[in-house]
């Protein structure tokens, strides 16, 4: 076994009825853009019934037909923010904790000691994060918070540190498949490659997701000499 092979991540999706929410981040073949991708996947109507909507730098999840929703608290948030040389990616509204302790001056570990996975039982959907830091060189970090157990009764934390490499990323997701419970996303983000193309990355991960399930996509790519963004935004509901 290869521990350094990477895969595209449309291979890595393909045929699979539910990974859930999920999180893309690494750096260009050719150096010169970060990339960052999230999309959500939705079984029940309320998850369902969202799209995104972008607003600056900042990416918001709004309800379709706000008629329709009937608990907004784990649906509805801003799943991308920007503040200062970071830009943040989650999948819940972990990604406000993160902004403002960042902007308090405390670490992306700082603010996810405070949280925990969220209190959906039996799931126990983990909360999947991630925290690019744009400099010399660009970083990145990566976070899950999952149940200790099948009753929810312990959080456990895991964050991985990352120095992007040329065409290399990382790929995290709420579950491993779909299932009564759903199954816990289990071990380190897998390993995927990152084209040149914005077009290409969006296009391998929407196609391949499950068409029932998809709800909606983002990718931004960002030069790392300029720090002009480059963004790709679906809604399957629009």
């Amino acid at each position: 076994m290869n521990v350094y092979q990477t895969e595209n991540i449309g291979k890595l999706i393909n045929g699979n009825p539910y990974v859930g929410r999920g999180i893309a981040v690494g750096k260009t073949q050719d150096g010169k853009k970060a990339a960052v991708a999230y999309f959500i996947m939705g079984r029940s109507d309320n998850s369902r019934n969202r799209i995104f909507v972008e607003n600056g730098d900042e990416v918001i999840i709004h309800p379709y037909d706000a008629s329709k929703v009937e608990d907004p608290s784990l649906i509805i948030y801003s799943p991308i923010r920007k503040i200062d040389n970071k830009l943040i990616a989650t999948n819940g509204d972990q990604t406000d904790t993160i902004y403002d302790f960042v902007k308090a001056g405390k670490s992306f570990e700082d603010a996810l000691d405070t949280r925990c996975f969220e209190p959906d039982g039996p799931n126990w959907t983990p909360r999947i994060s991630a925290m690019l830091t744009f400099g010399d060189k660009l970083t990145y970090k990566m976070s899950i918070l999952k149940s200790a157990d099948a009753e929810g009764t312990e959080c456990n934390r895991y964050t991985f540190n990352y120095t992007a490499l040329n065409g290399l990323g990382h790929f995290i997701h709420t579950y491993v498949t779909d299932g009564s419970p759903i199954p816990t996303f289990q071990g380190e983000p897998e390993r995927i490659n990152i084209p040149n193309d914005i077009d290409e990355f969006t296009n391998d991960i929407w196609t391949n997701l499950n068409e029932q399930n998809k709800i909606a996509i983002y990718v931004r790519f960002v030069d790392l000499e300029t720090g002009a963004a480059e963004n790709r935004m679906i809604n399957k509901y629009n």
